[in-house]
């Protein structure tokens, strides 16, 4: 069993930056590759970037390309989204997810991902 908690969101002014958080209580931590996803408002939850579980290798939606960096710890099980130029249509509900069953190439639906945190707000004022 994975437990994951995000932290790190709130309000920022556009062109600003974030960075999200995501703590695992798992010891196997290293074993799943991990994702970032968002749902805005009325919208369904798309995939935002991920990485495999050495970290070696990452993966990232068109929409933030350039501008958000995914990276993670193992020593302290955590895993990083560094959000930059941040544009108001970035504001969603940003969540992070484990993958037990990567085996090289990302997946980018929800449901093919096994744990879920309960997500941190990310509003980006105009």
């Amino acid at each position: 069993q994975v437990q994951l908690a995000e932290s790190g969101g709130g309000l920022v002014q556009a062109g600003g930056s974030l960075r999200l958080s995501c703590a695992s209580s798992g010891r196997t931590f290293r074993s799943y590759a991990m994702g970032w996803f968002r749902q805005a408002p009325g919208k369904e939850r798309d995939f935002v970037a991920g990485i495999s579980g050495s970290g070696i290798f990452t993966y990232y939606a068109d929409s933030v390309k350039g501008r958000f960096t995914i990276s993670r710890d193992n020593a302290k099980n955590t895993v990083y989204l560094q959000m930059n130029s941040l544009k108001p249509e970035d504001t969603a509900v940003y969540y992070c997810a484990a993958d037990g069953s990567f085996r090289g190439q990302f997946h980018t639906l929800d449901r093919e991902y096994d744990y879920w945190g309960q997500g941190t707000q990310v509003t980006v004022s105009s």
